[in-house]
């Protein structure tokens, strides 16, 4: 069961799922790495750049949503071509965990509440990032 919207309130029910959309491709590893050794200030100000347009999204899509049992995440990464590695991508997960704990969706981004994850690779037109979540008993 996905949350739905009814009159202004969720419907919540067991094992409840969250999804949203980043309509966005994401820095990798290696640009964050490039951006580091560049000058700290510089990393620092591409995380925090990142995070920032993630944390939009998040309160766009789920807003009212604070989840308080642990989750297991399913990140759909979508390129436009082939060109990066998939650890590569999937180190964006790092942003995203930190701006779902800053819009209050999850309490932390610990084991104690993700009990995991799973990466999916596609390729399309424009990138961008689906993000699933199941709350887990």
């Amino acid at each position: 069961m996905y949350l739905q919207r009814t009159n202004g309130t969720f419907k919540r029910g067991k094992n409840m799922k969250y999804k949203f959309e980043i309509n966005e491709r994401l820095p990798g590893l290696n640009e964050y790495t490039r951006a580091c050794r560049t000058n700290k200030y510089v990393g620092a100000k591409l995380k925090k750049e990142t995070e920032e347009y993630i944390y939009y999204y998040i309160l766009e899509q789920l807003r009212d949503v604070k989840i308080n049992n642990k989750v297991f995440i399913k990140f759909t990464w979508i390129e436009e071509n082939g060109k990066r590695d998939y650890d590569n991508i999937c180190f964006a997960k790092k942003f995203i965990l930190d701006a779902l704990v800053k819009a209050k969706v999850l309490k932390d981004d610990n084991k104690s509440h993700v009990s995991g994850f799973m990466d999916k690779f596609e390729y399309a037109e424009k990138s961008k990032v689906i993000v699933e979540m199941e709350e887990i008993e």
